[in-house]
């Protein structure tokens, strides 16, 4: 047992000396994923497959059901090789001072495929030899372990009145089929575990044979006699003169006198039977096994596994010793086989998913919940009662007449901050040196050259653009005031309009400008059929980097339609 710690301790090094590439592997899936479910796209039809998944997956993408269909994952197939060794009346041996190379080990695979989130069934077929050595003698007469022929007396087949040590090696092939539980994947803080706990229970057909080491090559028995009845027991105790008494000899001390052993197992040890027939050959028993176990990723493909496992075929002689009589052996022998696996996902990763254990059932709500695409979100309801596109919580003017153009709090905007709203200024651009002005939004001097060139056309009334954030999209509000300013350039067609757009402290600010403005004349272009070259194409102005504003060109203002984008690479989806 000790050695079994020993191993397991090793087997969870190599698993923390390869956290660093499962965590790799992990930050590059997440960095290079195009679905919103870290594991999988639960909306990609190309992960589900057979009449009833794509029957559920219509269903579910109609909003007729709530859940959608199992993913198709992959199939698990692995190998494994461990320590064999049998929990009898006998010591068991382990590998290193084993007879002979390949005994006390054990190897096998596996095919695992998951029926559910948490359960799965395995195959496993298993192969090895399991070896002991007593160092206790036993009465071959109670103990009918011997049924090769007595070289002195052919005709009989057991020898009786002799004492021996039980040297077995036992042959076993186990094929099972397991239920699996597994815990560990459901994780309400992050996508994906790295470990998986699980244990296992099934059906299994054993088969083996057990053979036992008595005689040398001379045909004699483990004292070196011809095979007589006789027994030196002073090879099992000693003289203690202090004492004038025999002691029984420790057990490294018998150990340490077996040279006489060869490593020849010649003699088929007796079945667990009370009729004394001779059995020929290889015994096989239905069984019971059952183990628990920890898997940990190396990767998206391939998995390391640490297992114990235990079979149980309610039989005894496992390790050549049988109840026999009225000399009745311990408990029936227990087959254990204390194992390190590799197991490697198979099937097409573009229509399957890894192994449903490894999958978090939470990533469709999640997912969800974080950035809902299935799932029918209701429309917000903020009120906007004079229509300007500034809900009424922020609007500072709440009576705007409709179709004026406001600023960020809702109110009408006035260009030259003379005091008069745009939509009621006769002079659009008063200077300052002729403020104030009266109710007309008129100055008080004679109006330099070109000041009021835009007199003109002053009935096209200005306005401005709130976008939010990094958006470049012409939201509903932002459509009824184009609209607005589509009926004011047809009703004056020898007016050109400016679109200027804010934000210059970085090129990122500048690039959202571009974005902005061309996004207003495009749809004022595409949607109300308004000639291009009748805008004047500004970006990276001062001001507020939110907003897009319009206004009538002055008289000799005028500019490009189209600019080139400025930092295309750094534009933002």
């Amino acid at each position: 047992m000790v050695n079994k710690k020993y191993l397991l301790l090793a087997g969870l090094c190599s698993a923390m000396a390869l956290q660093p590439a499962m965590a790799q592997e992990s930050a590059t899936s997440v960095t290079d994923m195009t679905y919103r479910g870290k594991n999988y796209d639960f909306l990609d039809s190309s992960y589900f497959s057979g009449k009833k998944k794509m029957t559920q997956y219509r269903q579910y993408m109609n909003h007729e059901t709530f859940f959608p269909p199992k993913p198709n994952n992959q199939w698990e197939v692995g190998v494994n090789v461990g320590f064999l060794n049998v929990f009898g009346d006998v010591t068991s041996k382990m590998p290193w001072n084993a007879t002979k190379p390949g005994d006390a080990i054990g190897y096998g695979f596996t095919v695992r495929k998951a029926l559910g989130y948490y359960l799965s069934a395995r195959f496993q077929f298993m192969h090895g030899r399991a070896t002991g050595l007593d160092y206790r003698l036993r009465n071959a007469d109670f103990y009918p372990y011997v049924v090769t022929q007595n070289p002195i007396d052919p005709n009989n087949m057991y020898i009786y009145g002799q004492e021996i040590y039980v040297n077995y090696r036992t042959r076993f092939t186990e094929a099972s089929l397991q239920l699996v539980g597994s815990i560990g994947n459901v994780n309400f803080h992050k996508a994906k575990t790295a470990v998986s706990l699980y244990g296992f229970l099934g059906p299994a057909f054993l088969s083996w044979q057990t053979k036992l080491n008595v005689t040398n090559d001379n045909n004699v028995d483990q004292m070196g006699n011809p095979m007589s009845y006789s027994q030196d027991f002073l090879s099992t105790y000693a003289w203690q003169q202090a004492n004038n008494k025999w002691t029984y000899k420790d057990r490294k001390d018998i150990y340490d006198q077996m040279s006489y052993f060869d490593d020849s197992y010649e003699t088929i040890a007796r079945r667990d039977s009370h009729n004394g027939k001779r059995d020929k050959g290889t015994q096989n028993t239905p069984a019971l096994v059952g183990g628990l176990g920890v898997q940990a990723r190396l990767g998206k493909l391939m998995t390391l596994s640490v297992e114990d496992k235990i079979s149980m075929a309610w039989r005894d002689g496992f390790d050549g010793v049988t109840t026999w009589k009225t000399l009745p052996t311990s408990d029936k022998d227990v087959l254990n086989y204390f194992s390190v696996g590799l197991g490697f996902n198979i099937g097409n990763s573009k229509k399957t998913v890894a192994p449903l254990w490894w999958l978090n059932p939470l990533d469709v709500a999640y997912s969800e919940l974080s950035d809902p695409r299935h799932m029918k979100v209701p429309n917000a309801n903020i009120p906007d009662a004079d229509g300007d596109g500034v809900a009424d919580a922020m609007d500072k003017c709440p009576d705007t007449p409709a179709g004026v153009a406001v600023d960020t709090h809702g109110c009408p905007l006035d260009t030259d901050g003379d005091g008069v709203p745009d939509y009621r200024d006769k002079q659009l651009i008063t200077p300052t040196e002729c403020q104030p002005v009266d109710a007309d939004g008129v100055g008080k001097c004679p109006c330099p050259d070109g000041c009021g060139g835009a007199v003109a056309c002053s009935n096209i009334a200005a306005g401005a653009l709130n976008f939010a954030g990094t958006s470049a999209r012409i939201t509903p509000g932002m459509q009824a005031q184009l609209s607005n300013l589509a009926a004011q350039m047809s009703a004056n067609p020898t007016c050109k309009v400016v679109i200027s757009g804010a934000g210059n402290t970085s090129k990122v600010q500048q690039q959202r400008s571009w974005d902005r403005v061309n996004a207003v004349i495009e749809y004022m272009s595409e949607k109300h059929g308004i000639d291009r070259n009748r805008f004047v194409f500004k970006y990276g102005e001062a001001g507020n980097p939110e907003s897009v504003t319009f206004r009538s060109a002055m008289s000799g203002e005028d500019g490009p339609s189209n600019v080139a984008p400025p930092f295309p690479n750094l534009r933002k989806d």
